[in-house]
């Protein structure tokens, strides 16, 4: 069995010293691939970096965007270097990008709409694929894809809406980041949407090194998340394998193929 992190931060400050070591454990519990988003301006040059230090063995694709935490504080140089980033590296993603409606960043919301919408509008003419970061936000976040005109489709990280808000996302061309919230058992919403969802747009995540309480979250862990998902839609963890495979290859849509491995 083969599966990809669709979601996780390598480029962290906590990774610094051991990620190989890292990449090993996740490779251990048959994680190969990670898409890598970036968050702002500040780590966009080490997330470029990424994929010239893992092994031969290991995939590492990356995206480069402006997290909504961090939308008051970008300037129009900032938005020129992204744009140049995104055309030096043509199959790099837009990023991570999106809406955050708790309460602590209301204040931002007409900026993080903004900025959202922007993004919507470089990837649409760049055609990438975005990686959204939708917390409570779900009508405001389709606003914006049709206020943007983007088609161009991608994920949506960390759900935890309901199964109703995954089915309208997935309406608008994306795929539903299924990840360690599904941990969590009293996470109702979250455990509903990955038993019910349509097999063909889940993918899975771990967002480390984050979203584990006293604990620093690894790719590793997609191997639980896998396990969590398939018990809750009745099938074995090698469906699940092939099928988010299947899933995030087609997202790629770059020809990388699982290696062939026996199954485990």
């Amino acid at each position: 069995m083969r599966f990809t992190d669709s979601h996780c931060h390598l480029a962290e400050p906590v990774w610094q010293n051991n990620l190989p070591s890292v990449l090993s454990e996740a490779e251990a519990a048959g994680v190969y691939r990670f898409l890598v988003p970036a968050t702002a301006p500040h780590d966009w040059q080490q997330v470029a970096d990424l994929p010239e230090r893992p092994s031969a063995n290991q995939q590492i694709r990356i995206a480069f965007g402006i997290h909504p935490w961090f939308a008051a504080d970008i300037s129009e140089q900032n938005w020129q270097s992204l744009e140049t980033l995104l055309q030096q590296y043509p199959q790099a993603w837009v990023g991570e990008a999106g809406l955050d409606y708790l309460q602590q960043h209301k204040a931002a919301w007409a900026v993080q709409q903004q900025v959202f919408i922007r993004q919507l509008e470089l990837a649409q003419r760049l055609k990438r694929r975005i990686i959204v970061h939708n917390v409570k936000a779900s009508a405001a976040v389709i606003a914006a894809v049709k206020a943007a005109n983007f088609t161009q489709g991608g994920i949506i990280h960390a759900f935890s809406g309901s199964l109703e808000e995954a089915e309208s996302l997935i309406r608008y061309g994306f795929y539903i980041g299924i990840g360690s919230l599904l941990l969590n058992p009293t996470a109702k919403k979250v455990r509903q949407a990955a038993a019910k969802l349509p097999p063909e747009r889940i993918v899975l995540e771990t967002d480390s090194p984050f979203m584990l309480k006293n604990a620093v979250n690894t790719p590793a862990n997609i191997r639980r998340i896998a396990a969590e998902t398939a018990a809750l839609r009745g099938i074995s963890i090698e469906e699940l394998s092939r099928q988010t495979e299947k899933n995030i290859n087609l997202l790629f849509a770059d020809g990388i193929t699982p290696p062939e491995t026996p199954t485990s």
